[in-house]
C-alpha cells in the first residue's frame, strides 16, 4: 500500500492568550522626523515593519518554533531543516513544566542535531534531543496524569514501530503492543482516559518474539569488503580470511598470547542482530560497537539454557556445529566493531571465523557494500544499478559512504539509482530510505526533492510513488512504504528507485542505502486502536471489547484516520473512510459509542481539525456534507459540538486544507485573541455574497468573534506568509506555534506614512489602495542598476501653495481612485478635499513608469520612462501637469529621444524659470542635442542645451547655494569617464569632479551642506560590490564592511538624531544617515532601510512582497524636506581640544573665585580686627642683614651634592 500523508494532530484545548515575554527588544533608531512634516516611505512592497526584535528577519521558509509579539509579529525561537508536525507542553502532575515536545521529520532544531523529536524549554531556550528514533514523528500527546508523552508516526525505535512513549524520567518506554504494522498519524486521550491511536494500520506489531527475531537474523552483513582490519596481540596473518569461514577449515587467526583484539572498520552502517563465531582457542571475549564505544549484551544457549553476557562472554572450546551464535539484546547501529579476547584455552587464543547477521534487509548504493560472495549463491545478493553521472562520496559525518550525482538539464530523466534487495520471505515490510546530511558535504543549496518509486509485488507496474526532501542538515530516515513485498526469485526482483525531481537546474542527488524491515502484525484492526494504559499486556483476542476498535473494523478496508481530538466528553475521528453510517468523520461518546455527525458527515476526506470554544473547526478536501443539506462547506467547516450542527466559514477556500491550528491575532490596537489558521494547497478565500474573492498564499485565518475571515475584518491588517502546522499554549497561557508562519509587517502597499517619537519610529497607512504591477516595465532604478525592474511607488512629493495640500506619488502601479476608478502610475491625494484620490487623465500609456517629480509654481513636471499621446503631441520622457486645472498643461515639452529614454531626476534652478532634467537621452524630438541633461525654460516653453561634452546617464541633480549644479551618474565628460560633474550656468560649462575613492557610477546621492562640499554617494563598483562614501571637502570617508553582496542602495537621506551621538568623520553628532533600498547588512541580513551614525548600521525597516520575497524602499518623501545645513558644524580636533582647554581653565577660575568670596564672607561674619601698625624705626636694618641677591642669586644653579640633614 502507499503511505498516507503523515500528519500531526495535537489534541490540546487552547485557553486565554498572554503575550510572549521572552523576546528581546532592539534599541530605538534614534532619529527625529518631527521637523519634516508629513513623511512617507515609497517603494515596491506589500508589507512594512519596523525592525524591533531579534529573529524578525530570519524566516526563510523553514519550519520554526514561534512566539507571538503584541505588535502582531511572530518571533522565531528555533528553526528546523524540515517540517514540525506536532507539539505539546509536557507538564508533571504537580504542575511542573518540563518543556515543549516538538515532533516532525527534521534532523536539526536550532542548529542542534536532533532527529525527529526534541524537548524545548522556552524559558532557557535549551533544546534537548530525544535520541533513539529513526523516521518521522507525526503526532505527540502529553499526558499530565501519567507524566508520559505518547509519540506516533512512521519510525523505528527500541524494537518497536510507529508508536512509543517517553517518560518523565527521560527514557523511551516501549508500549505493551510494540507499535503498529503501518504509520500512525494521530493520537488523543479519550474521555475515559484511554489513549486512542489513528492511522492506516491493520494490526499491532507485537507478534515478533525473540525466537522469531532469531529466525529472521539471516541477512549476512558483508564483512569481506571491510575498509580496514586491525589486530592487537597478534599478526595480521589470516585476519581478513576469517570473514568468510567454512566448517572444518584450517584457516585461523591466532594470538601471540592469551589477550588481544580483532577490529574491523567499514565504509557503511549496519544493525546486527546475531554474531556467529568460529573458535580457535578463545575462552572469553566482549563485543564493542563503534563509534559509540558501547559494550553490547548478548543471549546465547549453554547446555540447552539461554544465558546472558556482556563484558565477559564465554565461547565454547569445541562447539557442536563448529560455531556458536550470540544474539544481540538491543538493536544498535554501527559502522565498526571490536572483539576483545580476555582469556584463552591454552597458551594462545584466536578465531577461525567471524560472521554478522541482521534481521532487516539492506541494499547499499555502493555496490561493494552489498552481500559478499561468501554470503551464498549469487541470486541471494542485494544489488544496485545506476545510470547517469554517479560518483562515490566519503562518509564525512554520515555512518556510510554514499553515491552522489549532479545531472545536467539533459540528463535528469536518465539519472537514476535502483536498489534491488534480497527478500527471502514474503510479507509486510517497512521500506526506509536513508539520506546523508547536506552540511558535511556543503551541498544544502544544491539539493531538493527527489522522486522515489517502488515495484515490490509481482504483476504490479508500480507499488508506490512518493517524494522526499534531501535538504536535511544531518542524516535522516524516511519511511516511504509499508505494505506487502514479494520474495526475490529468478523471475522477479523487488526494486526501489531514486530520481531527481528537476526542481533545480543543477540538482545534486544523493543515495546511501534502503532498509527493508519485515513487520509482523496481529491483524484485527482498521485504522483505530483503543489502548488502556493500565493494561500490562495487550491481547489481540480482546480487540472486540472496545467500541472504538469495532467502529474501525466496520469501516471500509484500508481506512485512514488522519485526525483525532477530544472536546469535553466527546472524541472525534476524521480521515478518509466510509460505511453505512459514517462518512469521513465520526464521534464517540464518553462510553465509547460511535455516533454519526449531522448530515452523515462530510463528502470527502478530513485532513485535520481543532476544537476552540466548543466548536470543531475542520479542514480537508470536501465540498459539503454527505447528504448535501449544508452548502458552502468548501474545504473548511465548523461543527457545533453541543448543538450538533454544521456551519459554513464564508464560502470556504478554493483548495484542500492540510493543517488546522490556533493562532493569536490582533483584532484592534488593544485586543488580541485566538483565531483559527487553515493552511494548505489553496490560493483564494472564495467569494461570499457581495464579498469578492481574496487572494491568499495557502494561509487563511478565521476569526470566531467576528464570524469572518481576518482579511475581511476591520482589524489592523498584517501580511502573513507561510503556514502554521501546530499551535498550543503553555501553563502561563503563552501561545507557541510551529511552522513557517511569519508576519511580513503591516499591510502597506507601495507607500506608507512614517513618524517618530522619542527616537522611535512608527508606520501608518495612507488613504490610498495601491497594488504593485508585477509585469513592470524593464526600467532600472536610475537606469543604472542592471536587472532591477521598477514596480511600486518610486517617488513622492508634496504640493502646498496657498494653503493647498496635495501629495503626489509616481512609479509603476495600479491604484483605486474615487468610485472605484483605476489609477495608473501617477496618483494625487488631495488633503484639502477629504483625501480625495485621483490620477492622470487618459493619454499616458499604462506601461509608463514615473521616477522623477518636481513642481514649479502651478506646474508639475513628471518624468521617467513615460510615453503617450496628448492630442497631437507625443510624450516621451517627461510631461507637464497643471495643478490649478487638474489637467495636462496646454503646452507640453517636445519629447526626448535616444535609446530607452528615461528621466531620472528633475530640479528647478532656484529663483529662475529654468527646469533641469537629467537621465538617459541624447536630445529632443526637435533635433536639439542635449545629452544626459537638458533645460526647459517655462517662460519660452523651449528646451535648451546645458553646456557641452557631457554624455551618459544622470542619476541625480543638486543645486548648491553658489548656484552651481551637481550631476551624478554613469558619465563621460570630454571623453573621460566620471561619476560626478559640476555645472556653472553663467559660464555654461561642465567641470569634472575628480575623486579616485569613487570606484564606479553613482546611483544615489544626498548633500549634507548647502555648498555641496559634504556629500553622501553610493553606487556599484566595477567588481559588482556596492559602495557608500562620505565626501567632505575633498576628503573621502569610505564605509567599509557594513554592507554585503547583493545590496542595492536606492536612496540616501540625512535626518536629525533624537539624541546626539559621538561625532565622527562621517556625521555630525546631531545627524543620522538613512539608507534605502534592498540592503544586505553584514551580520544581519536583508533590510529595506537602515540608519547609520558613523560607526554602526542598524536595520530600520523590513519590506516584503505578498509572496514572502524581499521588497524594497526607494524614497523618503517629506512635506518639509530637510535642507542641507549652511556649515559643517563639525570642528577639527585642534579646535575641539582648544575649546575643552578654555572650558577647563574657566571652570578652575570660577572655583577659585568662589572660594575667595566664601572665605571673605566667613571672615566678615566672624569679625575682623585690623592689626595695629608699628612704625619702622630703621627700615633698612633688616635688609642689610640678608641682601636680596643672596636669596635669589642661586636660583637655577646646580648644587654639587645632595643636601644633608
Amino acid at each position: 500500500m502507499r503511505l498516507p500523508r503523515l500528519r500531526s494532530r495535537a489534541a490540546l484545548l487552547v485557553g486565554l492568550l498572554a503575550t510572549q515575554g521572552a523576546s528581546q527588544s532592539i534599541p530605538n533608531p534614534n532619529i527625529d522626523l518631527s521637523d519634516l512634516g508629513q513623511v512617507a516611505l515609497t517603494g515596491d512592497f506589500d508589507a512594512l515593519s519596523v525592525y524591533s526584535f531579534p529573529g524578525q528577519f530570519s524566516q526563510n521558509g523553514s519550519n520554526s518554533i514561534l512566539g507571538y509579539l503584541p505588535e502582531g509579529a511572530y518571533e522565531v525561537f528555533a528553526s528546523t531543516d524540515a517540517t514540525i508536525e506536532s507539539m505539546c507542553p509536557f507538564i508533571r502532575r504537580d504542575g511542573t513544566f518540563e518543556g515543549i515536545i516538538i515532533g516532525g521529520n527534521f534532523t536539526s532544531l536550532g542548529g542542534v542535531q536532533t532527529r525527529s523529536i526534541a524537548s524545548y524549554n522556552p524559558d532557557t531556550r535549551v533544546i534537548t534531543p530525544l535520541v533513539g528514533l529513526e523516521g518521522t514523528v507525526s503526532a505527540v500527546l502529553c499526558d499530565q496524569q501519567r507524566e508520559t508523552v505518547y509519540v506516533a508516526g512512521a519510525f523505528d525505535a527500541a524494537n518497536t514501530t510507529n508508536a512509543i512513549a517517553w517518560t518523565v524520567d527521560g527514557a523511551w518506554q516501549t508500549l505493551p503492543f510494540a507499535g503498529f504494522d503501518s504509520p500512525v498519524t494521530s493520537v488523543t486521550k479519550a474521555p475515559n482516559g484511554h489513549i486512542v491511536f489513528g492511522g492506516a494500520f491493520a494490526g499491532l506489531g507485537n507478534t515478533t518474539t525473540s525466537s522469531s527475531q532469531r529466525e529472521r537474523a539471516t541477512q549476512q552483513i558483508p564483512l569481506g569488503p571491510a575498509g580496514d582490519i586491525t589486530v592487537g596481540g597478534a599478526s595480521l596473518t589470516n585476519a581478513e580470511e576469517i570473514t568468510c569461514p567454512t566448517n572444518g577449515s584450517d584457516v585461523a587467526w591466532k594470538l601471540n598470547g592469551k589477550v588481544g583484539f580483532w577490529q574491523a572498520d567499514f565504509g557503511f552502517g549496519f544493525e546486527p542482530t546475531r554474531l556467529r563465531l568460529y573458535n580457535a582457542g578463545t575462552k572469553t571475549f566482549r563485543f564493542t560497537a563503534l563509534p559509540i564505544n558501547g559494550i553490547l549484551n548478548f543471549t546465547h544457549t549453554v547446555n540447552g539454557k539461554e544465558v546472558n553476557c556482556d563484558a565477559g562472554c564465554t565461547l565454547q572450546e569445541n562447539p557442536e556445529n563448529g560455531f556458536e551464535d550470540f544474539f544481540f539484546v538491543n538493536t544498535v547501529g554501527m559502522n565498526s566493531f571490536r572483539i576483545d579476547i580476555s582469556d584463552s584455552y591454552g597458551d594462545a587464543g584466536g578465531l577461525a571465523g567471524i560472521q554478522l547477521f541482521q534481521s532487516d534487509v539492506f541494499s547499499y548504493a555502493v555496490s561493494s557494500f552489498n552481500e559478499p560472495k561468501c554470503g551464498g549463491p549469487t541470486g541471494t545478493l542485494s544489488t544496485v544499478t545506476t545510470t547517469g553521472p554517479w560518483f562515490e562520496m566519503a562518509s564525512f559525518q554520515s555512518v556510510s559512504e554514499y553515491l552522489a550525482a549532479v545531472p545536467g538539464p539533459n540528463d535528469i530523466d536518465n539519472t537514476e539509482i535502483v536498489f534491488e534487495p534480497s527478500i527471502q520471505e514474503k510479507g509486510n515490510y517497512s521500506v526506509m530510505v536513508y539520506t546523508p546530511g547536506c552540511r558535511a558535504d556543503s551541498s544544502c543549496s544544491s539539493r531538493a526533492v527527489v522522486n522515489i518509486t517502488g515495484t515490490l509485488t509481482t504483476g504490479a507496474e508500480q507499488s508506490f510513488f512518493t517524494q522526499i526532501s534531501q535538504t536535511n542538515d544531518f542524516d535522516k530516515y524516511d519511511t516511504v512504504y509499508q505494505g506487502p513485498i514479494d520474495m526475490t526469485t529468478d523471475s522477479f526482483r523487488p526494486s526501489v528507485s531514486i530520481k531527481a525531481s528537476g526542481q533545480l537546474r543543477t540538482q545534486r542527488i544523493v543515495a546511501s542505502r534502503v532498509k527493508f524491515g519485515l513487520v509482523a502484525s496481529t491483524g484485527g484492526l482498521n485504522g483505530l486502536f483503543d489502548f488502556n494504559p493500565d493494561e500490562v499486556n495487550v491481547n489481540p483476542d480482546t480487540f472486540g471489547d472496545s467500541d472504538i476498535n469495532n467502529a474501525g473494523t466496520l469501516l471500509n478496508q484500508n481506512a485512514q484516520i488522519m485526525a483525532l481530538t477530544t472536546a469535553g466528553d466527546v472524541m472525534f475521528a476524521g480521515g478518509s473512510f466510509t460505511d453505512d453510517r459514517f462518512q469521513n468523520i465520526m464521534s464517540f461518546t464518553s462510553e465509547g459509542n460511535a455516533t454519526s455527525l449531522a448530515d452523515g458527515g462530510l463528502n470527502s476526506a478530513v485532513l485535520d481539525f481543532f476544537v476552540l470554544d466548543n466548536t470543531l473547526y475542520v479542514g480537508g478536501n470536501f465540498t459539503g456534507t454527505s447528504t448535501g443539506n449544508q452548502q458552502g462547506l468548501s474545504n473548511v467547516a465548523a461543527y457545533d459540538v453541543s448543538g450538533r450542527q454544521w456551519s459554513a466559514l464564508g464560502a470556504g477556500l478554493n483548495g484542500a486544507v492540510e493543517y488546522v491550528a490556533p493562532v493569536p491575532v490582533n483584532i484592534s490596537t488593544t485586543e488580541t485573541q485566538l483565531a483559527i489558521a487553515f493552511s494548505g494547497d489553496f490560493s483564494q478565500i472564495s467569494q461570499s455574497g457581495s464579498d469578492p474573492a481574496i487572494d491568499v498564499q495557502g494561509l487563511a485565518i478565521w476569526v470566531p468573534s467576528a464570524k469572518n475571515w481576518l482579511q475581511r475584518t476591520n482589524a489592523p491588517q498584517h501580511v502573513l506568509n507561510g503556514q502554521l502546522t501546530a499551535g498550543t499554549t503553555l501553563p502561563n497561557n503563552t501561545w507557541m506555534g510551529a511552522g513557517s508562519l511569519a508576519s511580513l509587517g503591516q499591510a502597506l502597499h507601495g507607500a506608507a506614512g512614517m513618524s517618530s517619537s522619542q527616537g522611535r519610529v512608527s508606520l501608518s497607512s495612507l488613504p490610498i489602495e495601491i497594488e504593485a504591477d508585477e509585469s513592470a516595465s524593464s526600467l532600472r532604478k536610475r537606469a543604472l542598476m542592471a536587472n532591477q525592474n521598477v514596480t511600486g511607488v518610486v517617488e513622492g512629493i508634496t504640493y502646498e501653495p496657498s494653503g493647498a495640500n496635495v501629495t503626489i506619488f509616481g512609479g509603476h502601479f495600479t491604484a483605486q481612485g474615487q468610485n472605484g476608478a483605476e489609477i495608473q502610475n501617477l496618483l494625487f491625494i488631495n488633503g484639502s478635499n477629504n483625501n480625495a484620490v485621483s490620477g492622470l487623465p487618459s493619454g499616458v500609456d499604462d506601461n509608463s513608469t514615473f521616477v522623477a517629480l518636481e513642481s514649479h509654481e502651478n506646474l508639475l513636471f513628471a518624468g521617467g520612462r513615460v510615453t503617450g499621446e496628448l492630442g497631437q503631441r507625443t510624450i516621451s520622457g517627461v510631461l507637464i501637469y497643471d495643478m490649478n486645472t487638474a489637467n495636462y498643461a496646454s503646452i507640453q515639452p517636445a519629447g526626448l529621444v535616444g535609446p530607452n529614454v528615461t528621466v531620472n531626476d528633475i530640479k528647478v534652478q532656484p529663483d529662475t524659470a529654468s527646469v533641469y532634467v537629467g537621465g538617459a537621452f541624447t536630445g529632443t524630438s526637435q533635433d536639439l542635442a542635449c545629452p544626459a541633461v537638458c533645460m526647459y525654460d517655462t517662460t519660452t516653453n523651449q528646451w535648451n542645451p546645458v553646456g557641452s561634452g557631457l554624455q551618459g546617464t544622470v542619476a541625480q541633480l543638486f543645486w548648491n547655494n553658489n548656484k552651481q549644479m551637481f550631476a551624478v551618474g554613469n558619465l563621460t565628460l570630454g571623453g573621460n569617464t566620471t561619476s560626478m560633474v559640476q555645472y556653472d550656468p553663467d559660464k555654461q560649462e561642465w567641470t569634472q569632479i575628480m575623486n579616485d575613492a569613487i570606484p564606479g557610477p553613482i546611483s544615489a546621492f544626498t548633500a549634507v551642506t548647502e555648498d555641496g562640499k559634504q556629500l553622501w554617494v553610493s553606487g556599484t563598483a566595477s567588481n559588482g560590490s556596492t559602495f557608500l562614501i562620505n565626501l567632505d571637502d575633498g576628503q573621502s570617508n569610505v564605509v567599509e564592511g557594513l554592507l554585503s553582496s547583493g545590496t542595492v542602495i536606492r536612496g540616501l537621506s540625512v535626518v536629525d538624531s533624537f539624541n546626539d551621538h559621538s561625532g565622527n568623520d562621517f556625521l555630525a553628532q546631531s545627524e543620522m544617515l538613512v539608507i534605502l533600498g534592498q540592503l544586505n547588512i553584514t551580520g544581519f541580513g536583508s533590510a529595506s532601510a537602515a540608519t547609520f551614525n558613523g560607526t554602526q548600521m542598524v536595520p530600520l525597516v523590513l519590506a516584503s512582497k505578498s509572496d514572502g520575497s524581499a521588497g524594497s524602499v526607494s524614497g523618503l518623501a517629506a512635506s518639509r524636506p530637510r535642507a542641507p545645513r549652511s556649515e559643517s558644524n563639525r570642528r577639527s580636533i585642534g579646535i575641539t581640544v582648544l575649546v575643552a582647554l578654555c572650558a577647563a581653565l574657566g571652570t578652575i577660575f570660577l572655583i577659585v573665585l568662589l572660594g575667595l568670596l566664601l572665605n571673605r564672607i566667613q571672615r566678615r561674619r566672624a569679625g575682623y580686627n585690623q592689626i595695629p601698625s608699628m612704625p619702622y624705626t630703621d627700615k633698612n636694618a633688616n635688609l642689610n642683614r640678608v641682601p636680596p641677591e643672596s636669596l635669589f642669586g642661586s636660583l637655577g644653579q646646580r648644587t654639587g651634592a645632595a643636601p644633608r640633614v
